[in-house]
């Protein structure tokens, strides 16, 4: 077999830090403190600070693979913290700090975390669950300013000199650490790797991508504790994208704030951030002055095409994507090719509202009871997915193991079809389909058409039992405040859309609907709380 003369050169993250400390120095990395004032550093910086918290951990005993856990919010220390604990050779473990304490405090003793880094101000969530777990070191990073009794993060960046030798890293390293959010049973590990997370960010920058580079201002409103903030930080790094952290505020009007105060270009969030944003600009009450075509890229649960329609009123462009925490997580992204564009206004918001093109080097299926299934777009099973940023395996979890194929591919539990031109269309999770005398009904479907209702701030729809169907769907809806709306109203904006039989039996209008710790609806609660739902007499 001829070789190639190639270079051998590991892929760590290094080499974008050393990228980012040189080509982009100057760059500025901007962050929103809690008072609500700006704090403006460097990538030069940044890569000093990164090199000094490396070389203290190492002096202070942490080994190649050791867990060191983060408890904070998106802002340049973090950002250090992403580059400085991999340096180290050890595991960057970022703690969701939207978790109830009893769940933060398992998840920390089972990925066995040494040491902690934590916001001041987020001394009182420690608090709750600290007895439960056994850090060797809590360093705290003061952000709000707040006197406490531990360890000062400026004080442990000044504990060790230049002279403290680093690990030479191995690309198959882990580097990263996060947990599923654990709507299904208990949350689950997943090891991000040296090789992998260079490839990701690589990914993510292509064009037909996030589509990242020098001229982008980038906010990830995703937070840093979730699914590594899509990989955004190392993306921006690699390509010297200024990025500017929101802190704590992550309300409408100061996101807005935010985007106006700095020309953002590129930002990025789950649905219902920007579901609020919306809200926002539809009340006209001020003209927020925001770039044109500034990118929204929109992952962690389906968008309805109605929120793609409305942003374009405002000049905006929603970019929908697919991935999870196990796919570190960018699996696909709906950039428009120039044939899907041509079909027309109606089939951009469809693609647009789609999960999109699977990223170069992500592999995707779609598998039922009979195989493997063709692509044409009506044909529909399970998305499964293989890559170089796709875990196979769960750390410590041996019992998951059914979640992977015989053959290696991960089964991701979406119901999804995909198009001839490879475009993915999920229809719904595994475990909300709704089936009804034997028909399967799209929840996910009739939720972001009932969003489309100009009256409707938010919709979810659930399978509840009923006595002739075995189940029907009933559709939990909050209403936009100061709105008039009822369920006949409700049926007959469905009936244009959706076959009789399709529609929810009956609507209940609530508040707010329950969400996880990463946004998504939480499904399971309202189930449970509608379990012993009385249907009306129109659904006998």
């Amino acid at each position: 077999m001829l070789q190639s003369t190639m270079m051998d050169q590991p892929l760590t993250l290094d080499l974008l830090l050393q990228r980012a400390a040189t080509v982009f120095r100057d760059v500025d990395v901007t962050t929103r403190l809690p008072d609500k004032s700006l704090h403006h550093t460097n990538y030069g910086e940044v890569a000093r600070r990164a090199g000094r918290l490396a070389r203290a951990l190492v002096a202070a005993g942490i080994q190649p693979g050791d867990r060191v856990a983060t408890l904070m919010w998106n802002h340049y220390a973090h950002l250090e913290c992403y580059f400085g604990i991999p340096a180290a050779g050890a595991v960057l473990h970022t703690l969701n700090l939207r978790l109830q304490p009893a769940d933060i405090a398992y998840i920390a003793h089972h990925a066995e975390d040494r040491f902690l880094i934590v916001d001041d101000v987020l001394l009182p969530l420690l608090a709750q669950f600290r007895d439960e777990v056994n850090f060797e070191r809590v360093i705290v990073f003061r952000f709000g300013g707040a006197a406490h009794e531990d360890e000062d993060y400026e004080a442990f960046l000044d504990s060790a000199g230049d002279a403290v030798a680093l690990p030479a890293i191995g690309e198959d390293w882990a580097c990263g650490m996060c947990y599923t959010s654990g709507t299904t049973g208990r949350p689950k590990g997943v090891l991000y790797g040296q090789k992998s997370s260079v490839l990701h960010a690589m990914g993510a920058c292509l064009p037909d991508a996030v589509n990242l580079s020098s001229r982008d201002i980038i906010v990830p409103v995703v937070p840093m504790f979730h699914a590594m903030a899509w990989g955004m930080p190392y993306a921006a790094a690699m390509v010297g994208a200024r990025q500017v952290m929101p802190g704590p505020h992550l309300d409408a009007v100061s996101l807005l704030d935010l985007y106006e105060q700095t020309g953002t270009t590129v930002t990025a969030g789950v649905p219902t951030i920007w579901m609020g944003i919306l809200q926002e600009l539809e009340k006209r009450e001020r003209a927020w002055r925001l770039t044109p075509g500034m990118r929204m890229i929109v992952g962690g649960s389906a968008t309805p095409v109605s929120m793609v329609k409305a942003y374009e009123r405002f000049d905006l462009q929603v970019i929908a994507a697919w991935g999870m925490t196990e796919t570190s997580p960018l699996g696909s992204l709906a950039q428009l090719r120039p044939e899907v564009a041509a079909r027309g206004e109606d089939a951009r918001h469809w693609y647009r509202a789609q999960a999109g093109v699977s990223v170069p080097l992500v592999d995707v299926r779609i598998v039922n009871d009979q195989g493997e299934v063709a692509w044409d777009g009506e044909s529909t099973g399970e998305l499964q997915c293989r890559g170089p940023w796709v875990t196979g395996s769960y750390y410590l979890r041996p019992d998951a193991a059914d979640a992977f194929t015989p053959d290696g591919w991960f089964r991701t539990g979406d119901v999804a079809s995909i198009t001839p031109e490879g475009t993915i269309h999920i229809a719904d999770r595994t475990k909300d389909l709704i089936k009804s005398g034997g028909e399967w009904i799209s929840s996910v479907e009739l939720e972001n058409e009932i969003m489309a209702h100009p009256a409707v701030a938010e919709a979810a729809v659930i399978a509840v039992a009923h006595p002739k169907w075995m189940e029907r769907p009933l559709a939990c809806v909050v209403k936009k405040p100061g709105v008039e709306l009822g369920a006949d109203e409700l049926r007959e904006h469905l009936l244009g859309s959706f076959e009789k039989w399709c529609l929810p039996n009956d609507f209940v209008f609530i508040d707010e609907i329950p969400r996880t710790s990463t946004g998504k609806f939480m499904k399971l609660k309202l189930r449970e709380q509608f379990a012993d739902w009385q249907w009306s007499e129109l659904s006998a």
